[in-house]
């Protein structure tokens, strides 16, 4: 007989059913992307402002990006016992509240710690929504839809471009660009209450009579046969709670296996820190070459733009020619990019050239990166599995704009910086080859 989980996963594809849930995560997902963008909007402006120093303009991204993965965490680790519909919302409100109080920063620290309680409740949003999505996509569709997912991001930040680079000339421009953000995720959380509890977390929980009212609620409004179906006796839950909870679900991952954990940590780690470092100092980096804000900002604009294409492309290839290829590939080509940019940066189309062939080659890799982070851990795991990834690679990455604007693009230079993150891509890549099975095709695991 078959499981409740098996029937979800083969259930036939609705832009009414799962559609839905796909939307409405990914909408959480846009905001995510916005609020990163911004961070790399607002160096300048809030430098400005309050007088700051290159490393204390990087600390506006830091501080927001260390929240974020703070939040990877708590929240990955949350979804995977509250389950992902609590979560799912909470972690909006958390941001909305936080990044409304943040506009009205009477000081530089005091928008600091904003910022980064911000941070902490958006941090939460990839985790939980991945987790969510994946366990009610179709098994046959599945990649394609983690992966066109992460459509929402280069649409996030291509919004957060023009958005902000339309507020320029207001006063206070920064502040309002925090508050337009703020009035659509509150809207989101209103709507998320209306999304059901993922059945293969209610399965993996025991609460049998729940899975059972979602899995036929689903069978019926999809129009698949109706067959007999069975709900596994779940595993013994944990006791643990809090900080030894975490450390728990740290032991988990590593003890489930430790090549799959190491692959997708060096994977997160050197493709975000690739892309963070470029979406938060790119107007900077423009603005230093003798562009207005306007023109700095656009740059930007394109880079994100193009990564729309990005992601629609690699949602075409990732079922073809798999997740492992469709990474190793893209992810290498993207940072030499970069390193394209830096040599000609001072010729007049070139750098914008290289841009836009950074921003589409960088989100061939990352949703990729993101299905297939997914798919390697068992349901228990996945929330908790994905928000350790993310909150390694966003530790990193929350201090890479304060080393990269004080030690990194000073004393190296841009062309050598961009070179050492190319390599250290390449050697990520290059475990992950050998290191972490492909998962194109594959059940989602349950144990």
């Amino acid at each position: 007989m078959k499981t409740g989980d098996h029937i979800v996963q083969e259930l036939p594809w609705k832009w009414g059913v799962q559609g839905k849930i796909f939307v409405i995560g990914g909408l959480g997902y846009l905001f995510d992307a916005y609020d990163i963008a911004l961070n790399g909007f607002l160096m300048p402006l809030v430098g400005k402002e309050f007088g700051l120093s290159v490393a204390e303009r990087g600390l506006v991204a830091t501080a927001n990006l260390v929240g974020m993965a703070v939040g990877a965490v708590a929240w990955g680790s949350v979804a995977d016992r509250i389950g992902r519909k609590k979560a799912f919302g909470v972690t909006l409100l958390i941001f909305a509240v936080f990044s409304v109080l943040g506009a009205l920063s009477p000081s530089y620290w005091v928008f600091l710690v904003l910022r980064f309680l911000a941070g902490i409740g958006l941090g939460g949003c990839i985790p939980v929504d991945y987790a969510l999505v994946s366990e009610f996509s179709p098994r046959k569709y599945r990649g394609r839809i983690l992966t066109a997912l992460d459509l929402w991001w280069p649409i996030g930040v291509t919004l957060c471009g023009l958005v902000s680079t339309a507020m320029l000339p207001l006063d206070g421009s920064w502040r309002w660009m925090l508050f337009t953000m703020t009035l659509p995720a509150l809207l989101l959380f209103w709507v998320r209450r209306g999304v059901p509890e993922s059945p293969v977390y209610l399965s993996g929980k025991g609460r049998e009579a729940e899975a059972r009212s979602v899995i036929d609620d689903l069978v019926a409004r999809t129009g698949a046969p109706v067959e007999p179906y069975g709900i596994p006796r779940p595993p013994a839950a944990p006791r643990t709670r809090g900080v030894a909870a975490a450390a728990e679900q740290l032991r988990l991952i590593w003890s489930f296996s430790p090549r799959v954990t190491s692959a997708v940590w060096l994977m997160f780690a050197t493709v975000l820190l690739v892309y963070y470092a470029a979406l938060s100092w790119m107007p900077s980096i423009l603005k230093a070459e003798g562009q207005a804000d306007t023109a700095a900002f656009t740059g930007t604009t394109l880079m994100a733009g193009l990564g729309i294409l990005g992601v629609l492309v690699s949602t075409a290839l990732v079922d073809v020619v798999g997740r492992k290829w469709l990474i190793g590939v893209s992810a290498p080509l993207a940072t030499a990019a970069l390193v394209v940019f830096a040599l000609v940066r001072e010729r007049e189309t070139a750098p914008l050239v290289a841009i836009g062939a950074f921003g589409f080659l960088i989100q061939l890799a990352i949703p990729a990166l993101y299905a297939y982070a997914s798919e390697l851990y068992p349901t228990a795991l996945r929330a908790t599995g994905f928000g350790w990834a993310s909150s390694v690679s966003r530790s990193l990455t929350g201090f890479a704009p304060l080393l990269f604007g004080s030690v990194l693009w000073p004393v190296l230079g841009l062309p050598w910086t961009f070179g050492v993150l190319t390599v250290a891509v390449l050697l990520a890549m290059g475990w992950m080859a050998v290191a972490a099975p492909e998962t194109k095709g594959r059940e989602l695991a349950h144990a």
